[in-house]
């Protein structure tokens, strides 16, 4: 006998059933195909030989019912309608599609007639043999991705109320499939958002191991590679989970925001299982499939587990069902038990109330109610209906009815239904829920997706378990400000904390892994989360310290043509002569130029500033220190070596020697400033590496390429000092000697007094000591060879005579000869 029965749901099925079913079937001009999940089968049964299903001996699904009658309730609704396809009766074939993978007696049931028809005898093509549509359902993805390609052959019109896997999306796969509920990547941008809000970082995804679960850890993963958020533990619940170690592994991980995207009997399980093993202290996130579940709110011990929060479908009431359920179970019929083992149309429900039912979980009620106008409205638009009438000689095809279901337009209970090109709807919004103590899903936010993309959540209406303060879960706690993030374990959520140095900051929204290096002009402190502009440093012409100095070098070329002047209206003179005669017109002459140089110290530095800050100091200076080299050697010439070797002293005055060595040295002097500007020129240069806070502007004169030419003018230099210090014991008056000597130490000290400066210190004032330290080396030579001189001529004529200095002459020589 069941071999025979279950041989009849198979095969039988293909005839036009008039088995009579109050609840499950209603004639009408056109039918609608439902799917509902009116019972559940929780495990896969083996099988060795066909048998039917028998739907009603499982688990019986209060909430899934309801939806069921809110189909029934929407036909009805639209049968009374005088608006809504006016004189055309709308009827059904319901089904309690209880199984995810075998039960195809009804989807057969659907098709049958107008699929084959269609599919084998190609001259019954306009013959509307079927009086099927379209198919409300099925709710599940696993159910839908199964039973969807035996319904996109023909195009008919398949309009999921609950089937949210993103890949039924794919119009190229699945033409004629809609739904009414929002697909899993919007159930997950607003879970994300949540965990955003509250800055959870460390999470748990716990999915149902089907279809709709897989998609949404897919969907979780792409959408969390951009944050901050960590999938720390992911596990697949199904019949044979373990839930004692999944548990213990999560725990071990010291995880506290649990994610579950699983229909209502694995979230069921795992609540109760959690519960068992005393799981407490976690936040809880669930998906629309269950957190307006009326159940587990009310179980025993639920508030041990911590705080759960979830996504609902917006609650829409729908005028009149109450009624409707109430005055249906007035006449409710009951089937004998021939028909209760035929196929998948028997509730078995005969001990539910109305009540039950009116206050059963409302999740996709609005779903179903929208799914049935939405397939009505494209019917009344293939019917060319209009006011009273419709065109019932429209020969009616499900391509027809799909072709006006994609161009949906209409307002169902202040709701604009319409779909996208990829039959996903453009209308609804997700509560957000929380589980407080009476046992109730209060709504405490929301995300609108179509109309005005906003998230909102009232904080304040959360009760944690934490008595007032948000949970955390975090695998590392958050950095200081100005500290980067050095990832570990793989996840750049675990990481340890490292200062970023000075110059660097930390842009914690741009990448909080790397300290980002400050622009030239910009600088920073350590743990800094921005920069600041330098400060750029240089002495201006108008600094109280450049017009000191300037008008100390203006002094000086001054007073160098002052003593110029006089040496020439005195030239004859022995002062003079013994002075060096012309020669000292030539060194005055390069010191005022040397002078020069120190005008070139101050204002922002350009490369011709560089040039002539060191180019007419080192040029003429080495002719000023040749010229007292040559002088020096000539005192001791004269009163040493005249005595004991005239013959040398004799061809040293025939040839001019002194003039010979000079002008060498100049041209040495001036090949080797050449060659060292083309090798390296000095150029301006910014100083940002001592002072974070400031850029100093200076000149870089490279040493290596000017070494030689320094390395001469040291050279002349310590000539210079022998010379003179030979000279040292000459007589008290005619002193020559004595002052070149006084004048090179001070010069060396005043160097070495610069040189010890630049080591210690090295601001914009650095630039004012070497122009000093250059103007006092001038100065030196100025007041202690040149003034005595102009002191004698003018305040001491009687010293500045013929008689007088070969007296002193010719006491020195009967000295040295004795």
């Amino acid at each position: 006998m069941k071999h025979r029965l279950a041989l009849l749901c198979v095969l039988g099925s293909f005839l036009n059933s008039s088995i009579s079913s109050s609840q499950f079937q209603r004639d009408g001009d056109y039918l609608l195909g439902g799917l509902f999940n009116i019972h559940h089968v929780t495990s896969p049964v083996d099988r060795k030989k066909p048998e039917a299903i028998h739907c009603s001996s499982h688990p019986f699904l209060l909430a899934n019912y309801r939806m069921f009658q809110i189909m029934r309730f929407a036909v009805e609704e639209i049968n009374n309608s005088t608006k809504l396809l006016p004189n055309v009766s709308l009827g059904f074939e319901l089904f309690d599609h209880c199984s995810d993978i075998q039960s195809f007696p009804e989807i057969y049931k659907l098709i049958s007639t107008e699929g084959l028809v269609h599919g084998r005898v190609k001259s019954h093509i306009h013959k509307n043999t079927s009086k099927v549509i379209g198919v409300v359902g099925a709710f599940s993805s696993t159910q839908t991705l199964t039973v969807a390609p035996l319904l996109m052959m023909d195009f008919m019109p398949m309009v999921s109320y609950g089937a949210s896997s993103s890949v039924l999306s794919q119009k190229s796969v699945y033409p004629s499939f809609s739904r009414t509920v929002n697909p899993n990547a919007h159930v997950i941008k607003v879970i994300i958002s949540i965990i955003k809000h509250f800055k959870w970082r460390w999470v748990a995804f716990l999915n149902s191991n089907n279809d709709f679960g897989i998609d949404g850890l897919e969907i979780f993963i792409n959408m969390i590679e951009q944050t901050d958020i960590c999938l720390a533990y992911t596990k697949g619940l199904d019949e044979k989970t373990n839930f004692s170690q999944l548990f213990k592994q999560i725990h071990e991980q010291k995880i506290h925001v649990l994610i579950v995207f699983a229909p209502n009997a694995y979230a069921e399980a795992l609540i109760e299982s959690a519960i068992h093993l005393n799981i407490k202290d976690k936040v809880w996130i669930g998906d629309d499939g269950w957190t307006l579940n009326r159940k587990l709110p009310r179980m025993e011990g639920i508030k041990n587990i911590g705080t759960v929060l979830g996504i609902s479908q917006s609650k829409v009431t729908i005028p009149g069902f109450s009624d409707f359920v109430y005055n249906a179970k007035h006449h409710n019929q009951f089937e004998d038990e021939e028909q209760q083992e035929f196929c998948n149309q028997v509730c078995n429900c005969s001990n539910l109330s109305a009540e039950d039912v009116a206050t059963a979980d409302p999740s996709f009620s609005f779903s179903v109610y929208s799914a049935v106008y939405a397939l009505a409205h494209a019917l009344h638009s293939v019917l060319q209906c209009g006011v009273g009438t419709c065109d019932k000689s429209t020969a009616v095809y499900p391509h027809m009815v799909l072709a006006e279901l994609k161009k949906s337009n209409f307002t169902l209970l202040n709701q604009v239904v319409q779909f996208d090109e990829n039959g996903d709807p453009k209308f609804g919004s997700n509560s957000i829920v929380f589980w407080n103590k009476s046992g109730d899903a209060q709504e405490i936010g929301y995300y609108h997706f179509h109309t005005l993309s906003s998230f909102f959540i009232n904080d304040t209406l959360i009760e944690w378990f934490t008595g007032g303060e948000v949970p955390s879960s975090v695998c590392s706690p958050e950095c200081p400000v100005g500290y980067i993030k050095k990832p570990y374990e793989d996840y750049k959520c675990c990481f340890t904390c490292e200062m970023c140095p000075h110059g660097t900051y930390v842009n914690s929204t741009e990448d909080p892994f790397k300290c980002f290096f400050c622009a030239e002009t910009e600088w920073s402190n350590e743990a800094s989360t921005s920069c600041n502009q330098r400060s750029v440093e240089y002495i201006t012409f108008t600094d109280t310290l450049a017009i000191t100095l300037l008008l100390g070098a203006c002094a000086f070329v001054a007073i160098t043509i002052f003593i110029s002047v006089l040496f020439a209206f005195n030239y004859n003179t022995p002062v003079v002569r013994s002075a060096g005669g012309p020669m000292c017109f030539l060194i005055l002459g390069c010191l005022s130029l040397c002078s020069v140089s120190v005008f070139f110290y101050f204002d922002k530095p350009t490369t011709l500033f560089c040039i002539l800050r060191f180019l007419p100091f080192i040029l003429f200076f080495t002719v000023c220190i040749a010229c007292f080299v040559v002088r020096s050697f000539q005192i001791v010439c004269i009163f040493k070596i005249g005595a004991k070797f005239p013959k040398i002293h004799n061809w040293w005055v025939k040839y001019h020697g002194q003039w010979l060595i000079i002008t060498a040295t100049f041209f040495t002097q001036a090949l080797l400033v050449v060659i060292g500007y083309v090798t390296g020129p000095p150029k301006p240069y910014n100083e940002t590496l001592l002072y974070p806070e400031r850029i100093i502007l200076l000149c870089d004169i490279n040493a290596n390429a000017n070494s030689a030419s320094v390395v001469l003018l040291l050279f002349l230099c310590s000539l210079c000092f022998i010379f003179s210090y030979m000279g040292k014991d000459l007589p008290k008056n005619y002193n020559e000697a004595k002052a070149i000597t006084f004048c090179l130490l001070l010069l060396i000290l005043s160097w070495i007094f610069f040189v010890t400066e630049y080591m210690l210190y090295h601001g914009k004032y650095i630039i004012f000591l070497n122009a000093l330290t250059l103007l006092s080396s001038l100065y030196f030579f100025l007041l202690w060879y040149f003034l005595p001189k102009c002191y004698i001529i003018i305040f001491q004529p009687q010293k500045n005579t013929q008689q007088y200095f070969q007296g002193l002459i010719q006491s020195y020589t009967k000295t040295i000869s004795l």
